[in-house]
């Protein structure tokens, strides 16, 4: 995370530390806090997030029967139910199922 910061800031002169709370859905402060060792939130959440955002590990999925990228499931997870489609059906109820939730 520190290290986006420091890329965004670099590349847009200020304000690296908002993209990055904005692309991990947590406000600036928290962002802040954390980046000073303040953070009295679950930093286990906040690590893991930063994970399924900047990360590269995968996991294997059983609703596809595929490795994916812990930022794709986390896609997954967070859609809400809709019978649009066969897949999204199917991954709804996968999701629901799997012990990554």
């Amino acid at each position: 995370m520190r290290q986006k910061v420091t890329e965004y800031n670099r590349e847009m002169g200020q304000g690296g530390q908002s993209r990055v709370a904005e692309e991990l859905g947590y406000s600036s402060a928290a962002i802040s806090q954390a980046l000073s060792g303040k953070y009295r939130g679950n930093l286990n959440n906040l690590l893991t997030r930063v994970e399924e955002v900047y990360g590269n590990s995968t996991v294997d999925c059983p609703g596809l029967g595929e490795t994916i990228t812990l930022g794709k499931c986390s896609q997954w997870r967070k859609k809400p139910f809709a019978a649009t489609n066969p897949l999204r059906v199917h991954m709804y109820r996968a999701c629901r199922n799997c012990n990554r939730r």
